[in-house]
């Protein structure tokens, strides 16, 4: 076992190094859950001596501190061993630091993938491996399923010194957060953000900038962050994806998201926005 506490360097990679599996780490995954095991108190990952059946269908991820990654679906009809247990990508969102969320997102995309792309969409016949490739192809066909992503857009909105926050009916907790998003078909990721943000909230926006992205396990996509600036309406929740939203000053915050996560980078930024015009205006 390894522990997941300290941020150790990941080298990412595709084709599977000639090397010997046993030593590797073994992300083992059955949908947005992850196979761990707990060591005083400590998530830790099994070696690939510690799951031999598993190893020969697993996927290369890279290597982290020069130990090979490889992902793996994990059977649903098959318990967890001893000293083992499932535990939910949130779950981990909460104890990992970036490094390893990173990976543990990258693992559950690529067994997710593995799973869903066994048989051709088009043409229903058996696919297979792309050799040198994160893909598999159809025979029959030659239709190519690589892993997908769904991308989403993740934007907070600013008026002067307050920032609007909203809760969402599908968080797991009572916190207020950034508003957030899927891109549909034909959309641009600016088109996405006033759409989201006028369905969610009833607000126009102005003054669009890009922040950054983070790949995020929860759904397999790519969180694409923005700033925007009020520009007119009244906040009107939609009461469905959206069951409160409020205008807040740095001074009296909500309880707001963990750190790690974009939303957080989002409202931190402003925040030390805030407080450096504050100080340069002698506040």
């Amino acid at each position: 076992m390894v522990s997941l506490v300290n941020p150790p360097r990941f080298v990412p990679g595709h084709v599977p190094p000639a090397r010997t599996r046993e030593a590797c780490l073994l992300f083992a995954a059955r949908g947005l859950e992850l196979l761990v095991a707990e060591r005083e108190g400590t998530p830790t990952v099994p070696s690939g001596a510690e799951l031999p059946s598993l190893l020969e269908g697993a996927h290369f991820l890279g290597t982290l501190e020069g130990r090979d990654c490889y992902a793996v679906a994990y059977p649903k009809e098959l318990e967890p061993p001893p000293g083992m247990k499932l535990v939910t990508a949130r779950g981990l969102f909460m104890v990992l630091d970036d490094v390893w969320l990173g990976v543990a997102g990258r693992a559950l995309a690529i067994a997710e993938w593995d799973v869903t792309h066994r048989f051709c969409g088009r043409c229903g016949q058996p696919t297979g491996l792309v050799p040198g490739e994160r893909a598999r192809r159809c025979p029959a066909c030659r239709t190519p399923y690589y892993p997908r992503i769904s991308p989403a857009i993740i934007v907070l909105i600013s008026q002067g010194e307050r920032m609007l926050l909203a809760r969402a009916s599908s968080f797991p907790d009572a916190f207020f957060s950034t508003l957030a998003g899927f891109v549909e078909p034909g959309e641009s990721l600016e088109e996405t953000v006033l759409r989201e943000v006028k369905e969610e909230v009833g607000l126009e926006l102005k003054n669009l900038r890009y922040f950054g992205s983070q790949p995020w396990p929860f759904g397999r996509s790519l969180m694409v962050g923005f700033n925007a600036e009020y520009a007119g309406g009244d906040v009107r929740v939609d009461g469905q994806e959206i069951i409160e939203a409020h205008w807040y000053t740095i001074d009296a915050l909500p309880r707001i998201p963990p750190p790690l996560s974009i939303a957080r980078r989002l409202i931190d930024a402003f925040i030390a926005q805030v407080q450096a015009s504050r100080q340069a205006g002698g506040r």
